[in-house]
């Protein structure tokens, strides 16, 4: 796991007019709290935090130096604006070495299934107690040459040694289905609109064939070319 240090600097004044000057400063609110101890209002430099965010995700394990004393720290909550995405304020809950902790970690699926195998993917992260300094980034799932009905739960991925899976391991990480055939699609369109009650007349079919359309005779140009001939004279 990397180590991420941030200097934060304690807050002594509060409300959203204080909020929108430390914003303005380029920090971000925010609150420690954990083991019992008074919650502590600090702010943090906004960049640095967001870049923590971007390369070390949700989990990282941040030191905070505050004041020249050192808190290991996971962020628990962030709070941001709905339309400029920048981070508003945030939750850090302070953790001790070799303590365990609970968290959701990101699943990332790598590899490719097999050509005739539909992935189905229905969570997004599962649930672990894990070392708080020892938390891993993400859960990769190897879906490489997976066939239709292969599937895998959550008691099939591979955790960190020393973790601990707390969701159900029952539950269906990521299914795979049999591709259908050209036959079975057709059926299921013949089925989807006989229950919408849509069916061809036979003279909308002939129509679509070319039958049944009514093509003018054509004219004796010569005829015609006689007639004014014979009138003219």
């Amino acid at each position: 796991m990397a180590d991420y240090r941030l200097v934060a600097e304690a807050r002594t004044e509060f409300g959203k007019g204080s909020a929108r000057r430390t914003r303005r400063a380029g920090r971000i609110p925010a609150v420690l709290y954990g083991h019992g101890q008074d919650v502590v209002h600090l702010s943090l430099p906004a960049r640095e935090f967001a870049a923590i965010l971007r390369n070390g995700g949700g989990n990282a394990l941040i030191r905070i130096d505050l004041e020249g004393t050192e808190h290991l720290a996971l962020t628990k909550a962030v709070q941001r604006d709905p339309l400029t995405r920048q981070h508003e304020h945030v939750d850090l809950l302070t953790v001790r070495r070799g303590e365990k902790t609970t968290v959701e970690v990101p699943i990332v699926i790598v590899g490719e299934p097999g050509v005739d195998a539909i992935p189905n993917h229905q969570m997004n992260a599962v649930s672990i107690e894990a070392d708080a300094t020892r938390l891993p980034d993400s859960i990769e799932v190897d879906v490489t040459g997976r066939t239709a009905g292969q599937n895998i739960t959550a008691g099939d991925l591979v955790l960190p040694a020393g973790s601990t899976l707390v969701s159900d391991p029952e539950a269906l990480v990521i299914g795979f289905l049999g591709a259908p055939t050209a036959e079975a699609l057709e059926a299921e369109l013949a089925e989807a609109e006989a229950e919408a009650g849509i069916e061809r007349e036979e003279s909308d079919e002939a129509q679509a064939a070319g039958e049944g359309d009514v093509v003018p005779e054509p004219q004796d140009q010569g005829s015609g070319e006689s007639m004014d001939a014979t009138e003219n004279s």
